[in-house]
């Protein structure tokens, strides 16, 4: 962003220039240090006293030099402190430097980069599942009145991630318009933060492989995706239906829900029905995917849980919050990048 204040100092160190070259002047044509200085001061700003000492020819072409470059430069100083003030710079970089200030103190949060639709609809989703969000684009009026902190820049700049705090972030959208632009903010997020999780859109199925390549741990195709749900729709339209409600529209007390099993729970080693799972929490466990990435759908009772599985169940609020809690072990929730969580009142 550029510095509203620019012009601000390009005028004041112009004045101040002036200064001292009529001081200097002065002091040449026989003036005292403090006449020197009085009478550049006078000179400049046209109050118009009488000389401190009779002056010469010289000292007289040397006064109109003066007057004409120190008034010019006076006024020209005036006029930008006036349009500062006027259009409102001061109150936009008091409230700039407080977002920074939000920003540098944020950890764990998600950055978008991208503000077009895809960027929108992956913000207005996290925000509704209570992620804190920073985003980044390069267009600066595109962003202004955005909800959320944000960061005008290129993302092929280095700062520009580093203002985002992209090496406290837990999660990284790289939903920029070109495939490259997302495989260099991938690539930069990786060098600040090599546990950073991110999320890579591809326009073009020749860009999927070398994202993940270079260090993205999803890669979405957004056409790929739209045409496959229109697929469903033609297939699966009800089944379709029910997901977009427990997932998205919110209207349903049931949500889906990812968690991770703690070391300390009382599911690592048992079998879901020797835990109990569902008497306990009301839950039901839809699938359990390993930490080799393999899952295990629809599993039966005997099926052996372990620590580090995640469980991905599905039930109302408070039933879900049971068995995060008893998967747990106590601990704290696991904030698994990729949550899929819809709460109740989510608008979707």
């Amino acid at each position: 962003m550029r510095d509203p204040f620019r012009r601000v100092y390009v005028g004041l160190a112009a004045l101040a220039l002036v200064l001292v070259v009529g001081t200097v002047g002065y002091l040449a044509l026989g003036f005292g240090l403090l006449d020197a200085v009085y009478q550049t001061v006078v000179t400049v700003s046209t109050v118009g006293y009488a000389f401190a000492h009779r002056i010469g020819p010289g000292g007289k072409a040397f006064t109109v030099f003066l007057i004409l470059v120190g008034v010019g430069t006076a006024l020209y100083t005036f006029t930008v402190t006036l349009e500062l003030l006027i259009e409102g710079h001061v109150r936009e970089l008091v409230g700039r430097r407080r977002m920074e200030r939000t920003i540098e103190a944020m950890k764990g949060h998600v950055i978008v980069c991208g503000w077009g639709r895809v960027g929108r609809e992956v913000a207005r989703y996290l925000d509704h599942a209570g992620e804190r969000i920073v985003v980044v684009d390069r267009d600066a009026e595109r962003i202004a009145n955005v909800p959320y902190p944000w960061v005008a820049g290129d993302v092929t700049d280095d700062d520009t991630l580093l203002r985002a705090g992209v090496e406290r972030a837990r999660t990284l959208v790289a939903a920029l318009d070109t495939d490259a632009d997302n495989l260099f903010a991938t690539v930069a997020s990786r060098s600040f933060n090599g546990s950073i999780h991110v999320i890579a859109r591809a326009r073009n199925e020749s860009s999927e492989a070398k994202l993940l390549r270079v260090g993205a741990d999803r890669v979405v195709n957004p056409q790929r995706l739209g045409g496959d749900r229109m697929a469903a729709f033609v297939t699966q339209p009800h089944v379709v239906d029910f997901v977009d409600v427990v997932m998205h529209d919110g209207s349903l007390e049931f949500r889906l829900e990812e968690l991770t099993v703690g070391e300390s729970s009382p599911l690592d080693g048992a079998s879901l029905r020797s835990a109990r799972v569902h008497d306990r929490t009301g839950a039901l466990v839809l699938a359990i995917r390993r930490p080799d990435g393999s899952f295990a759908t629809n599993p039966a009772p005997e099926v052996e849980v372990k620590a580090g599985d995640v469980l991905i169940g599905v039930g109302t609020a408070d039933q879900l919050e049971a068995l995060i809690s008893f998967a747990a072990g106590g601990t704290h929730r696991q904030g698994a990048p990729g949550s899929m969580v819809t709460g109740r009142g989510d608008p979707g």
